[in-house]
């Protein structure tokens, strides 16, 4: 192995984002809803998770800033997708029946998802590999 490879396999900011473009361009294969990217998909499902959720809740459960919740929940507003009730400063986001059919379709997609990176890595080491990534991005987030 030359040094070029040795110094690209031990970055773990080349390498993950490297296995990043290629994960998402398996999922968005396996996603089939329209111009719904995947990232709102998985704010519908922890929308179905946990009803009148508040935007704050949100964005703590997907890591993500509340400028980019605000613009999610308001296309998933248009869609139709999403209600938004406001209770003093306090927003709650709930599924509509539609936004419930699409979360189903999403589970469905999941598995298919898994499925497919499954056959190429294996059941056991994509579980693994799941968990391992997620532990680290918890231990990253707590000290940033």
């Amino acid at each position: 192995m030359n040094e070029e490879e040795q110094v690209l396999i031990h970055c773990l900011y080349f390498t993950a984002s490297r296995f990043a473009r290629n994960i998402t361009k398996l999922a968005e294969k396996t996603f089939d809803f329209g111009d719904l990217a995947p990232s709102y998909l998985y704010m519908i499902m922890i929308v179905n998770f946990h009803p009148e959720i508040t935007q704050k809740e949100l964005c703590h459960k997907l890591s993500i800033a509340p400028s980019t919740s605000t613009r999610f929940i308001e296309k998933l507003e248009k869609l139709k997708l999403v209600t938004k009730k406001m209770d003093g400063k306090q927003t709650f986001i709930s599924l509509t029946e539609e936004g419930e059919k699409v979360y189903h379709q999403f589970r469905v997609s999941l598995k298919e998802l898994f499925n497919s990176y499954s056959e190429v890595l294996g059941r056991e080491f994509s579980k693994d590999l799941s968990k391992m990534l997620h532990e680290s991005s918890n231990k990253l987030e707590k000290e940033q």
